[in-house]
């Protein structure tokens, strides 16, 4: 809602802050009320998760966070190798577990990002996202980037999702 006082938000506990439209504000994270909010993280096992501090993916409420996935197995191996379609379809199913985990499924996802080094595989890694969100159609994004962690990862890609009541 905006009106001539500025923003009015909704943060946890159902508490509601006023923002001027002309005052910046910051909120400091014990403003907010989150008691009411449920987190839940979701681990793939993978070793490097406790060390870098990150989960696969991450619940509040009914919002589904996926975090950047690559194409390597359980064992640590890269599937796919010079592969972009192979490994944007290995990871699209790491994700599609990852959202069952979650209780959320493909056809909740509201956003993806798509990371490609080499953007000439553009279409292969299209092709192989709309073969999975060609009916749900979330808000994507596709861009090149220098690299990824692991040479051999052609791909990485990020999903949002949201659970309807």
């Amino acid at each position: 809602m905006y009106s001539q006082y500025g923003h009015l938000h909704r943060i946890g506990g159902g508490h509601q802050v006023r923002l001027r439209a002309d005052e910046p504000t910051l909120l400091e994270a014990s403003d907010i009320d989150m008691s009411d909010m449920s987190r839940k993280n979701i681990s793939s096992g993978a070793v490097w998760e406790p060390i870098v501090g990150y989960s696969r993916a991450v619940r509040v409420d009914r919002h589904v966070f996926v975090a950047g996935t690559t194409a390597t197995d359980a064992n640590g191996q890269v599937v796919g190798k010079g592969d972009a379609a192979r490994q944007a379809r290995f990871v699209l199913e790491k994700i599609e577990a990852a959202l069952l985990q979650a209780g959320a499924s493909l056809n909740d996802v509201v956003r993806t990002r798509m990371f490609v080094t080499d953007i000439a595989n553009w279409e292969a890694v299209g092709r192989v996202h709309g073969e999975y969100f060609g009916k749900i159609r979330p808000a994507s994004t596709m861009v090149e980037v220098s690299r990824l962690i692991d040479l051999d990862h052609l791909v990485e890609i990020e999903a949002d999702a949201y659970i309807a009541a």
